[in-house]
C-alpha cells in the first residue's frame, strides 16, 4: 500500500514499500515467507481460505506458503495423495498415528524402534487409553500373534535405528490390511531416494526432515505422508497440539531435498564400501549393514533395496571409547545422523538412553557399539581416517 503523503512518519514507516513485488517475473529460488498473518481483501475470502474451500496461508500454526511447498514436494516423493510437516520427526510420529487412534484402540510396533518412539508408544499412549504390544517385526507368526480386534496401526521402521534390520513391508502391510489395520513406516534411514513404503503397502510413512531429507544439519523438522483423509486427520491433530513447522526449516529443507538423489548414492556407496572393510577387520566383533551377505534379511534387502541402503550402518568396535578418541578431529562424536559429513554416534548413551539396561541389552544394544553414519566424502580419505581409528 501507498501511504497518505500527509500521514504521519510513525504511519509512514509501518505501511511504506509493502506494496513492491516483483512484476514480469518471478523469483528461481522460493522466499521466506517468515509472515505469521495473512491479509485478505474482504470476508467472502477470508471465509473459504477459513473452510478449505480455496487454499490460502492466513495464520502460521496453520501452515506456511513454504511449508505447503515442502509438503508437495514430499508426497510427489514419497507417491501419496497428501503430506503434512510439523515441528519435528516425533511430531509427526505423534499426529500420524493419533489422527487414527482413540482410546481403547491397540497398537503393535517393532520392538527395534528408535528409543523415543519406543518411549512415544510404550509410556505416553498407555496414559491416553491407547495399548500397546512390542514384537519382532521379522517374526511374522510373533506379529499375526499379537493383533487383537481393536488394533488399528503395525508401526515399523524400513531400517532399524540403529541395527539395521530389515521388515518384510510388503507381507507386514498385507498382514495389516487383512485384520482392517494400517501400516505405518518411519522412513528416515532409508529417505524415499532408496525406498518407498507406499509403493509396497504402507498407509502412512514419516521422517525426520532433519536427516537424510535435508542432510546439512541445519534444518528440522518432521513429515507425514499418506491417503489424503489420513493426512486431513494427521493435520487436526498437529493443530491442536502446536508442532508446527518454521517457515525457515521448510525452506531450508527444501534446499537440501534438491539434492537429496545425489547425495543418497553417494551415501550409500561410501557406507557399503566401509561396511565390507570393517567386516574383515580384527578389531571390529560385529558389523550391521544390510549389504552385507552375512546380514539375516540380506536378500531381502537386495530385493526391496535395489539402488542402496543409505548411508548408515553400526559397528561393535574393540575399545569403542578409545576409537572414538582417537578419530576425533576428523570424524566428529555427533548423536544425530545423516549429515554429508561422516559422524559417529553412541546409540547405549544418546538414542537409546531412556531405555532400561536390560531391554537396551535384549535388543543388542551394548556399550560397545557404535552407530556410524557416513558422509559423501571422498572414500579413499574416510577409509584411511577409519584405518588410523582402529589401528591408534
Amino acid at each position: 500500500m501507498t501511504p497518505d503523503p500527509t500521514y504521519d512518519l510513525t504511519t509512514v514507516a509501518v505501511r511504506a514499500g509493502e506494496e513492491a513485488r516483483p512484476v514480469g517475473s518471478a523469483p528461481l529460488a522460493e522466499p521466506i515467507y517468515q509472515s505469521t498473518v495473512y491479509a485478505f481483501p474482504d470476508l467472502e475470502t477470508l471465509d473459504r481460505a477459513m473452510s478449505g474451500e480455496q487454499p490460502a496461508a492466513f495464520y502460521y500454526r496453520n501452515g506456511t506458503p513454504n511449508a505447503a511447498t515442502l509438503e508437495r514436494a514430499l508426497a510427489a516423493l514419497e507417491g501419496t495423495e497428501a503430506a503434512l510437516v510439523a515441528a519435528s520427526g516425533m511430531a509427526a510420529i505423534s499426529a500420524a498415528l493419533l489422527g487414527v487412534l482413540k482410546a481403547g484402540d491397540h497398537v503393535v510396533a517393532d520392538s527395534r524402534l528408535y528409543g523415543v518412539s519406543y518411549a512415544l508408544l510404550a509410556e505416553e499412549f498407555p496414559r491416553l487409553g491407547i495399548e500397546v504390544t512390542f514384537v519382532d517385526a521379522c517374526d511374522h507368526t510373533e506379529v499375526e500373534g499379537a493383533f487383537r480386534d481393536t488394533t488399528r496401526v503395525l508401526h515399523v521402521e524400513s531400517l532399524t535405528n540403529p541395527l539395521l534390520t530389515v521388515p518384510d513391508v510388503p507381507a507386514l502391510a498385507a498382514l495389516a490390511h487383512g485384520r482392517d489395520a494400517l501400516l505405518s513406516v518411519d522412513n528416515t534411514f532409508a529417505s524415499p531416494a532408496m525406498f518407498r513404503p507406499a509403493q509396497h503397502g504402507a498407509d502412512l510413512v514419516t521422517h525426520s526432515v532433519s536427516k537424510y531429507l535435508s542432510g546439512h544439519s541445519n534444518a528440522f523438522g518432521g513429515v507425514a505422508c499418506g491417503r489424503a483423509d489420513l493426512i486431513a486427520a494427521a493435520r487436526t491433530r498437529l493443530l491442536r497440539l502446536g508442532g508446527t513447522m518454521s517457515a525457515f526449516d521448510a525452506w531450508m529443507t527444501m534446499q537440501g531435498l534438491k539434492t537429496l538423489g545425489l547425495r543418497m548414492r553417494a551415501h550409500s556407496g561410501n557406507a557399503q564400501a566401509v561396511a565390507d572393510v570393517l567386516a574383515n577387520h580384527p578389531r571390529v566383533r560385529a558389523v550391521y549393514h544390510p549389504g552385507l551377505s552375512e546380514h539375516p534379511q540380506f536378500h531381502l534387502a537386495m530385493d526391496l533395496f535395489p539402488q542402496g541402503f543409505g548411508g548408515m550402518l553400526s559397528a561393535e568396535i574393540d575399545d569403542a571409547p578409545g576409537f572414538v578418541k582417537a578419530v576425533a578431529g576428523r570424524i566428529p562424536l555427533a548423536p544425530s545422523l545423516a549429515d554429508v559429513m561422516t559422524t559417529i554416534s553412541w546409540p547405549w548413551g544418546t538414542s537409546h538412553r531412556a531405555l532400561p539396561e536390560a531391554e537396551r541389552r535384549r535388543l543388542g544394544i551394548t556399550p560397545d557399539l557404535l552407530r556410524l553414519s557416513i558422509g559423501i566424502e571422498d572414500i579413499g580419505d574416510l577409509l584411511s581416517d577409519l584405518e588410523h581409528g582402529l589401528e591408534s
